[in-house]
């Protein structure tokens, strides 16, 4: 008898139940959503002048092209997710997700610079170049994710609000490349642990002749664990610099 599905065979730790508007908040993958954000507030946090409308511009952009777009792609590329969402409902939502982050993108190219539209281009042709795994799949490693999700979210930010380059942007968004490589550290092995493994065996034994058998729980905990508070504190360190700002 197939025994019951336990937490560790959820394909992700935030993954719910199958079904209905669970999965609409599933394929979001919140978390990472939620640090993609972070990430274009921390930019805009060391820019010599923060302007809260083009913050809350460049976030809605991202939180369409990434957290809808980018999410909708991925799960129609395997169903990493193992949603029930139908591919014509992802297909739309990639579609209005990326074209409504392009549109935000002009609208502030117009009001604000048009120095902004390399970066609308690059935003446009990166989310189906990594999601579809365009060009043989070229774009899609940790590398183009680090730069993409990480530094170019960062910078970003910085530049909707600078309109120049300067050393901070620089280093924040370089910052932001190498936290997007640890959370990447994490989510390969135990994505490999949830969704690809099917058993694991062995012993671990201690100096004091301690014996720890191996199981898929003890080897997920510590990832899964260490990405859930990383989230959360990258979220609450860029909040804080917003405010800090925006009340300076």
């Amino acid at each position: 008898m197939k025994s019951a599905p336990t937490e560790v065979d959820r394909p992700a730790f935030y993954a719910l139940r199958p079904g209905g508007w669970r999965d609409l908040v599933t394929v979001l993958h919140p978390p990472y959503t939620a640090w993609n954000l972070a990430t274009v507030a921390l930019g805009a946090a060391v820019a010599p002048t923060l302007h809260a409308w083009r913050l809350g511009a460049t976030m809605g952009a991202f939180l369409l092209a990434v957290g809808v777009s980018a999410h909708a792609l991925d799960e129609l590329h395997g169903r990493p997710l193992q949603t029930e969402l139908a591919t014509r409902t992802l297909v739309v939502l990639a579609t209005i997700g990326l074209a409504g982050a392009v549109a935000i993108g002009v609208v502030t190219a117009i009001v604000v610079s048009p120095l902004l539209i390399p970066l609308i281009v690059f935003g446009g042709l990166f989310v189906p170049a990594y999601n579809l795994e365009l060009a043989g799949g070229r774009f899609h490693n940790d590398f183009w994710l680090a730069v993409g999700w990480g530094g170019f979210s960062a910078f970003t930010g910085y530049f909707v609000n600078a309109l120049t380059v300067r050393p901070a942007g620089l280093l924040v968004s370089a910052a932001c490349c190498f936290f997007l490589l640890a959370q990447r550290r994490l989510s390969t092995p135990v994505r490999e642990l949830r969704r690809r493994t099917v058993e694991v065996s062995g012993q671990q034994r201690l100096s004091d002749g301690t014996v720890i058998e191996l199981t898929r729980e003890r080897l997920v905990a510590p990832l899964d664990g260490a990405l859930s508070v990383l989230w959360i504190a990258f979220v609450l360190l860029a909040t804080g610099l917003v405010v800090f700002r925006l009340s300076g």
